[in-house]
């Protein structure tokens, strides 16, 4: 009797940490979103995409240096590490790409719709359970998502549709970290950073600006602070099921609010507080539905020995 109830208190201390770390994460993504759509106003996509790179090997240097570099090149399943790096290259570019011509809103509204995705990914890919009652909170909280965003009329421009490409690119993504969770954590952020420098670098080739000190340590520090999110959001989902962690990223919402009335004077009125508040109920309501409804997790999501 006391094995499975220490078996259990495990399970839930485990789901705990991951839900812990997505919000932690994405807090650090909304930070990252509101400073490279302050860095792509003056320079280009390209060379914010390979400065900020660089700046993610301040973090995953010691990371690379303490596993060795060897083991970078011993990768589990690699047609899907190939294919993740690929999704979250896509995520980042075009997400950088769309902030260029659209506001933020219109672009987070867009990949608000990514846990919709996910849930329903990670239903027909990982076998996970998402009932009747949670897919209606989703619903309802992305119902939340459209009140306080209320895309403008640009919205079905071309440059929507980076937004719309990155949303889902951010989604296969996240599928992606599930199925590799016993790769680790730096191994999967140290490629996907390789594949948006290569990117950067190629898209920086004749659009070059000579940035400012100020400008290139803010491009470095953006690095840092992605780089922290990723690896934050890779651990969570080794520790939790993608459909509980993808409501969480309503999260990023609330952060918006926050850093665009610091960094951008702007002061949410009654649509946003009540979009908020939609999101909010939502989310807690799928929390308690993944409580009763899933006293156990299968052993293959308890993690054992996690890198």
């Amino acid at each position: 009797m006391t094995q499975p109830v220490a078996q259990n208190s495990t399970i839930r201390n485990v789901l705990l940490a991951g839900i812990l770390l997505m919000l932690a994460g994405d807090f650090l993504f909304a930070l990252n979103d509101a400073m490279g759509k302050w860095l792509v106003a003056s320079f280009s996509v390209g060379q914010v995409v390979l400065i900020r790179s660089i700046g993610a090997f301040f973090v995953l240097g010691p990371m690379i240096a303490h596993q060795g570099t060897a083991r970078l090149f011993r990768m589990e399943r690699p047609e899907l590490q190939i294919l993740r790096v690929v999704m979250t290259t896509l995520d980042t570019a075009l997400f950088y790409a769309a902030v260029v011509y659209l506001p933020l809103a219109d672009v987070m509204s867009f990949y608000m719709a990514g846990p919709i995705y996910v849930a329903a990914l990670s239903h027909l890919l990982l076998g996970e359970k998402v009932g009747w009652r949670r897919w209606v909170a989703i619903l309802l909280g992305f119902c939340g998502v459209v009140i306080m965003l209320k895309p403008s009329s640009a919205a079905f421009s071309l440059s929507s549709s980076f937004a719309l490409a990155g949303s889902i690119a951010f989604a296969f993504a996240i599928i992606l970290n599930r199925r590799l969770r016993g790769t680790s954590d730096t191994n999967l952020v140290t490629w996907q950073t390789i594949g948006t420098l290569l990117v950067g670098g190629v898209l920086t080739i004749g659009a070059w600006q000579t940035p400012s000190a100020l400008d290139f340590g803010a491009m470095l520090l953006l690095g840092i602070v992605s780089c922290s999110a990723h690896l934050m959001i890779t651990r969570a989902l080794k520790l939790a099921p993608a459909s509980t962690l993808a409501p969480l990223h309503y999260t990023l919402l609330l952060w918006a609010v926050v850093f665009g009335l610091v960094f951008f004077g702007d002061v949410p009125g009654p649509r946003i507080l009540i979009g908020s508040g939609i999101v909010v109920l939502a989310g807690l309501f799928i929390f308690h539905r993944q409580k009763v409804v899933d006293t156990t997790v299968p052993p293959e999501n308890v993690p054992k020995g996690v890198n």
